[in-house]
């Protein structure tokens, strides 16, 4: 997808582009013909058969790019949208598939990377073993949470937890390092607020009837999760709302997803002792030691107000409360991992419900997912010895770098900007350090324990392994050369602290990349996809970092002024869509991703023409090359989406849907009207055209 960048707060990764929901024919079950991959398959990045040219482009350009695909591709039961980037992650999972089943049953010689991919994909694979073990993983933490009776024994409890909480969040809060928002070279301690079951705080607030609907289904659905480990159903009840009622209160002093997006309400640093003060309730020194920290002077936590809160509730709350809400937090971040039963009643909440997913995914996808999340730099190099060849690697590196000059000639001819806030931009733009394909050291995790027979242990383990990981970089020198996503990962980031574009192998490979494509529809493609995240640099967030990763101003009062009159013309035109029922997009927080979409396309329009310039390029089934662009630059966000799935994204994704991804650019473009033939009054020519960059 285009995009996900990362902030503070660590990201779960995974595929969430929003759309409109579109009429699909009934899908059958995503595993009736799906198989282990021994290639990947081709699809151009220009496929005439994805569009539907009854369509006017002029009046529906994404109905036009994407319509045979939407009527020729229903949503799979196992998924809550599809789409181009979905349908290509599908493949690429297919394809890992095909790796990690050779490797667990191979009696042959394997190195030892092989071996623990090999034996963590058995593990998993594993049903009849799991499904006799039943809730049996969960007995030790069980035990230790009915053993709590006051909250300074909540402590020791939570220090075990979050040993396992990075990415994918402890019971209250998160904990690992980041590097200071005031200082990017330094790695500091970090306290990362969480501990909420629903996608957002806000959902523990709305009042309208799908709101109020969703709360009782949350309610009853941690209910039927606590029975499972063996409460009664009417403790489970009575427990379930007191979970709710804590949860909601946690919600009141959480940040709302806008107020997210600005860094400086994430920035709180602090000294051990502050840290103390804030929070005094937990003995810090302790817990620290528990989880093996470092010795650190500095600490961030990223919303004070809830972790006084939190010492609020820990000097105040039941202590029955409290082990009913931890018993909850245990099953909700083990129950994938357990028997069906648990695997079921998650899904029948989290994917059914809320997304309105039908079928829960076959086993073999989801093994390869967790093997993706947990074992990610071992199951790349996998992938990109298979994948990935230099010459795309080459490739890329060379539209990027073109991409990178147009901008910094736009920089310079802005007229907008004063020329010192353009000699910083510039700097800022000169200091991106581009990052193709997988990293150049993988990561090592043979210290790591991956038994063959003890899956849900094998979870635990590498989460462990990850958040130990993080917490030891603390006071240690910055390594730039990390990647926050795995090889076969299709997406891209920009990450504003490391200043770096990142362009994993996965989202390289046909129909987002096509080496046998002309340059046309792969500069509309994967060139605007380079140019999205060098804007997110630049974007209403990204803008606050500057060359080095550094939150620091470096705009002039007036040129902020400016920047934020086109940031709102964005934010106008796109608040003004429906994305389903009478819900519209959110455009505060969507703001980032569509300046991004608006001036990516724009840079990798500009560079193409400059690459081509002394081509004589000739028109290719019936369509001129800049049409051919704009189409290449549209297919990528072909998707159907299921209207729960739209409700829900769009309250919390801070992408808009994939039609508004593309008809909202199309609209604000000249050199697209002109392609097209678009006249003033058409849809698709805006009678106030943004531009940012």
């Amino acid at each position: 997808m285009k995009s996900c960048r990362r902030f503070l707060v660590p990201l779960v990764l995974i595929a969430s582009l929003a759309g409109l929901a579109q009429t699909t024919a009934p899908a059958k079950p995503a595993a009736a013909a799906e198989k282990p991959l021994t290639a990947l398959p081709y699809t151009p990045s220009l496929d005439l058969n994805s569009m539907d040219t009854t369509a006017d482009p002029c009046a529906d350009f994404y109905q036009f790019t994407c319509g045979g695909w939407m009527k020729h591709n229903p949503i799979p039961g196992d998924q809550a949208n599809w789409s181009v980037y979905g349908k290509l992650a599908n493949d690429n999972y297919q394809f890992l598939w095909g790796i990690l089943d050779d490797l667990s049953k191979s009696t042959g010689k394997r190195t030892p990377v092989q071996k623990q991919l090999g034996d963590f994909f058995g593990s998993c694979m594993d049903e009849p073993r799991i499904e006799a073990l039943g809730a049996k993983p969960l007995e030790p933490e069980l035990k230790a949470i009915a053993r709590i009776r006051s909250a300074k024994e909540l402590l020791p409890y939570l220090a075990a937890r979050n040993r396992e909480s990075y990415y994918y969040g402890g019971p209250l809060f998160t904990v690992g390092s980041a590097q200071d928002f005031g200082d990017a070279s330094s790695v500091i301690a970090s306290l990362e607020a969480g501990g909420l079951g629903l996608p957002d705080r806000d959902y523990y607030f709305k009042t309208d009837a799908k709101s109020v609907e969703t709360r009782a289904k949350y309610a009853e659905h941690v209910a039927n999760m606590l029975v499972l480990i063996g409460e009664k159903p009417e403790q489970a009840k009575a427990a379930a709302a007191a979970v709710l009622k804590l949860e909601t209160g946690l919600a009141g002093k959480t940040l709302t997803l806008v107020e997210k997006r600005e860094p400086h309400n994430l920035y709180h640093k602090m000294t051990p002792a502050e840290l103390k003060a804030l929070v005094p309730a937990f003995d810090w020194d302790d817990y620290f030691k528990q989880d093996n920290f470092p010795a650190f002077t500095a600490v961030n936590v990223d919303q004070p107000e809830f972790f006084k809160l939190v010492n609020s509730l820990l000097e105040k709350e039941d202590i029955a409360i409290w082990r009913a809400y931890l018993r909850w937090n245990l099953v909700r971040a083990r129950s994938p991992y357990l028997s069906r039963a648990f695997v079921d009643e998650d899904f029948a909440f989290y994917r059914k419900y809320l997304r309105g997913t039908s079928e829960l995914a076959p086993r073999w996808k989801r093994c390869v997912q967790y093997a993706d999340h947990n074992l990610g730099d071992a199951l790349g190099q996998e992938f990109v010895r298979r994948t990935f060849t230099g010459k795309t690697k080459e490739d890329t590196v060379r539209m990027t770098q073109r991409i990178e000059g147009v901008m910094e000639q736009e920089i310079k001819g802005l007229d907008w900007m004063s020329p010192e806030t353009k000699e910083q931009a510039l700097i800022k733009l000169h200091g991106i350090r581009n990052k193709v394909g997988y990293p150049d050291k993988w990561r090592d995790y043979s210290s790591v324990n991956v038994a063959g027979k003890d899956f849900a242990g094998n979870v635990v383990r590498l989460r462990r392994f990850e958040t130990n990981r993080q917490i030891q970089k603390i006071g240690k020198p910055l390594d730039r050369n990390e990647w926050m996503m795995s090889a076969p990962t299709v997406n891209a980031y920009y990450d504003p602290q490391m200043n770096d574009i990142n362009f994993p192998a996965g989202v390289l490979q046909p129909p987002l990349y096509d080496p046998k494509m002309d340059d046309a529809p792969n500069y509309g493609n994967t060139g605007s996809t380079i140019g999205h995240e060098l804007t997110h640099g630049f974007d209403d967030e990204g803008r606050q970092f500057d060359a080095n990763g550094n939150l620091k101003d470096w705009w002039s009062d007036a040129d902020a002024k400016k920047f934020e009159e086109k940031i709102n013309c964005v934010r106008d035109q796109f608040a003004t869509y429906t994305v389903v029922d009478d819900i519209k997009i959110n455009s505060k927080l969507t703001s980032g991703e569509d300046v991004a979409d608006l001036g990516g396309t724009l840079l990798a329009y500009i560079a193409w023409k400059e690459a081509t310039k002394d081509l004589n390029l000739a028109p290719r089934d019936g369509y001129t090359p800049d049409q051919r662009f704009f189409i290449g630059f549209a297919q990528w966000a072909c998707e159907n989406v299921r209207p729960e799935a739209s409700r829900l994204q769009a309250l919390t994704n801070p992408h808009s849907p994939g039609k508004y991804r593309i008809n909202g650019i199309v609209a604000d473009l000249p050199e697209f009207q002109k392609a097209f033939g678009c006249k003033a009054g058409q849809p698709m020519v805006s009678p106030k055209a943004c531009r940012v960059w």
